[in-house]
């Protein structure tokens, strides 16, 4: 009899172990039933064109299953600790709390980071005339990231039992000696909220500075700089503090481009310029690569020292740097038909030696 009571104690004293085990195989289930669920949702949601729902679901599967096994856990610390008085077992309500924050930290980074890139990937297939720009869906992620992050943190040492309202003060004093030590730094980070915030260029715009030698085409906006690509495939690292001060000038977001030329006839066919000139100007208007609804001018401009010249002034509709140049090519190969067929030519610089005729006489003399 004593015996059988001895083992009935020590099994009811090793019952937390089943019951461990139990709690293991809930939270199993409770994960592969999560799992099933969301992957039915997913699939039900890719239906939809909301690009939200498609980031929730993506960002909370892998968050969701991790939070499932750390509620499991300390379920299962607890039914240990109700058996033991070990001093470890004190730190499971903090670290479960800790564990939450983390893992709702990283769910809302994902979100961001999923909605950021099903943003960019609408706005690139939109055919909306006002597209939210790449570099600033880029830069309000990359803001709403470090707040979450900033306030993450935060939480987690008040939880821990630190005061927030000691942390701020010291980081209040300790961020104006970051300032004194990292004005550079912080300077290049508010520049490069500034290129993100008034958008003066973005990725793949080719700018150029009159005041610094600074031209290429834009690969990356960073918060410390920004790598352009110049045209001879190197790249220039610039600092977003230097934009701040800079003349910046953006060709790609330009609607023409421009012809603008003199030529110069001779005098011979001075008589012959004015059809020349109104030739010239109902060919522009008649040519389909010229646009004719912004300034189109064909006039003479100046009597020189060798030649009558007339210039030409038109904005041709496209604005691609190649497709301009064939334009321009053959804008100027029909002004050299129009002179030809009006029996003109084109002037070279001349000069006209005249010699007095007494002087003529005085060598038949001698």
């Amino acid at each position: 009899m004593d015996m059988l009571n001895d083992i009935t104690s020590t099994l009811s004293n090793y019952n937390w172990i089943s019951q461990v085990f139990l709690i293991i195989f809930l939270t199993l289930a409770s994960n592969l039933f999560a799992k099933k669920s969301l992957l039915k949702l997913k699939f039900q949601l890719e239906k939809t064109q909301n690009i939200w729902d498609d980031a929730f679901i993506d960002a909370i599967h892998k968050p969701l299953s991790a939070l499932i096994w750390v509620l499991g856990f300390t379920w299962a610390a607890y039914v240990v600790q109700s058996v033991s008085d070990a001093p470890i077992f004190a730190i499971i309500d903090p670290l479960k709390d800790i564990s939450i924050i983390i893992l709702i930290t990283w769910f809302l980074i994902n979100f961001v980071k999923n909605s950021e890139s099903n943003l960019i990937t609408k706005e690139n297939n939109a055919d909306d005339e006002n597209p939210l720009d790449p570099s600033t869906i880029h830069a309000l992620a990359k803001l709403i990231r470090l707040a979450i992050i900033i306030t993450s943190s935060l939480v987690a040492l008040q939880t821990l039992g630190f005061s927030i309202s000691g942390v701020l003060a010291f980081g209040g004093i300790g961020g104006v000696a970051v300032g004194f030590a990292s004005k550079d730094l912080l300077s290049n980070f508010f520049g490069g909220l500034m290129i993100y915030l008034d958008r003066p260029f973005a990725i793949g715009d080719w700018i150029r500075s009159p005041d610094k030698e600074i031209e290429g085409v834009v690969e990356y906006i960073g918060w410390r700089q920004t790598r352009i690509r110049t045209f001879d495939k190197r790249p220039l690292y610039i600092p977003n503090s230097t934009f701040g001060h800079i003349s910046v000038e953006n060709p790609s977001r330009m609607l023409n481009r421009r012809i603008y030329e003199t030529i110069g006839v001779r005098y011979g066919d001075a008589f012959s310029l004015e059809k020349i000139v109104s030739d010239i100007k109902d060919m522009l208007k008649s040519h389909k690569d010229i646009d004719t609804t912004q300034a189109l001018m064909v006039n003479v401009n100046t009597f020189a020292e060798s030649s009558i010249d007339f210039f030409i002034y038109c904005l041709t509709k496209t604005t691609d740097w190649a497709e301009y140049h064939n334009v321009k090519q053959d804008v100027l190969f029909k002004i050299l038909n129009i002179i030809e067929a009006n029996k003109a030519q084109i002037a070279y610089p001349t000069k006209v030696i005249e010699l007095n005729s007494s002087l003529f006489e005085a060598i038949d003399k001698n």
